[in-house]
């Protein structure tokens, strides 16, 4: 019995990095087409088509063909949350977060170009980018309610779910100043640390970038040397 459970999970494990690839593989073939021709000239089967998989596929893993440009890594986010509440007891709130949205980052820095491609994209359609800054402004809450779970419970806490049938705006209402304010600060972190080490890359590794923004941060943003 042992054997047969450690197999089925095997295989669930297995089922589930194919999911990931998959969608990965639609959302990249999506950015890449929309890049090239424009988002409205990108249709699902010339999607399908790049990705290698067939129309109904993709169906399986987005509701619409916007959906394919608007998120790269689906679960980015859920990642992001857990390895906040899973920090150790000793970081600070503002540690918990850095060391989680590194690790994303590590790994988006090896996709440097899709992540740039995409950025082009859902600037270039004007409905593209509501719905993106839609999609983080989702995950921004999300975060923020990890970084609540966390503070209430003094360290390391279980995965934290929203509220069931809450609307984005009511999970936020609910909310403390803190953690919203903490959420929206990291996000903004990112960005502007990408934008500068994208301006000038020669000069520093993104990385180096993201922790001196953070270390900028964490002293309180003093004002630099005239």
């Amino acid at each position: 019995m042992q054997g047969m459970s450690e197999k089925s999970a095997a295989q669930g494990g297995l089922r589930e990095r194919k999911k990931r690839a998959t969608r990965a593989a639609l959302a990249e073939a999506a950015v890449r087409l929309a890049a090239e021709h424009g988002a409205e000239k990108v249709t699902v089967e010339a999607i399908s088509a790049a990705a290698g998989v067939s129309v109904r596929t993709f169906f399986n893993y987005f509701d619409t063909r916007d959906d394919a440009f608007v998120v790269i890594d689906a679960d980015a986010g859920a990642r992001m949350r857990q390895a906040v509440l899973d920090a150790p007891a000793e970081l600070s709130p503002l540690q918990a977060l850095r060391e989680a949205l590194a690790a994303e980052l590590t790994e988006a820095e090896q996709q440097h170009e899709l992540w740039r491609l995409h950025a082009q994209v859902v600037h270039a359609s004007p409905h593209l980018l509501v719905r993106t800054l839609g999609a983080h402004m989702a995950d921004e809450t999300g975060l923020a309610e990890a970084i609540a779970a966390r503070i209430r419970a003094g360290g390391p806490t279980a995965s934290v779910s929203p509220p069931a049938r809450a609307t984005d705006e009511e999970r936020r209402g609910a909310l403390d100043l803190y953690p919203r304010l903490l959420a929206a600060v990291a996000g903004a972190a990112v960005r502007t640390s990408m934008e500068h080490w994208s301006a000038r890359p020669e000069e520093a590794a993104f990385l180096d970038v993201f922790q001196e923004v953070f270390a900028l941060l964490a002293a309180g943003l003093p004002a630099p040397p005239a």
